[in-house]
């Protein structure tokens, strides 16, 4: 784009000597239009796809999916988690809260209790309620839905239907 630019910025200020190459001018403008448009359209969709990382994903990303991240796309994701977080940490606060956590029921559950297959070794997991369960690899839980949403999106827990 930017050969392209050079190449219509000499021919534009050669057009007041010769009118032929206007119209070689337009159509190299128009070009370059078209690819600002395609390219903006690309990052956007990309950003799209970066935030709903953060929503699934939360704040840490899966190393495989962080080397598919550029180094600005990642400082963009850090950048929109941070935001998010201090967000999250101010709603609530007016009632006596410390904060919300959106994303940790991005569809409603159907039921408070679900089954769950433990993937790798975790260690001790604290519910609301003081109990403490250990998260072994292929262990089964049952446990409450709204404190295994977020170790089923990392991939620590699995749901058995």
């Amino acid at each position: 784009m930017h050969l392209l630019f050079k190449l219509n910025m000499n021919d534009a200020n050669a057009t007041t000597e010769n009118r032929s190459l206007w119209t070689t001018v337009q159509v190299r403008h128009s070009a370059l239009e078209r690819n600002k448009r395609c390219i903006l359209a690309y990052l956007y969709n990309r950003m799209k796809k970066i935030k709903t990382l953060r929503w699934e994903f939360g704040a840490v990303l899966p190393p495989d999916i962080r080397e598919l991240l550029s180094d600005d796309e990642y400082q963009w994701f850090s950048k929109y988690s941070g935001n998010l977080a201090l967000y999250m940490r101010s709603l609530g606060q007016d009632i006596g809260y410390s904060g919300i956590d959106l994303t940790e029921n991005l569809k409603p559950p159907k039921s408070l209790f679900i089954e769950v297959l433990c993937v790798v070794d975790y260690g001790k997991l604290e519910l609301e309620d003081g109990d403490v369960v250990m998260l072994k690899k292929n262990s089964r839980h049952y446990l409450p839905t709204s404190e295994c949403q977020t170790l089923i999106r990392q991939g620590i827990l699995k749901q058995i239907m």
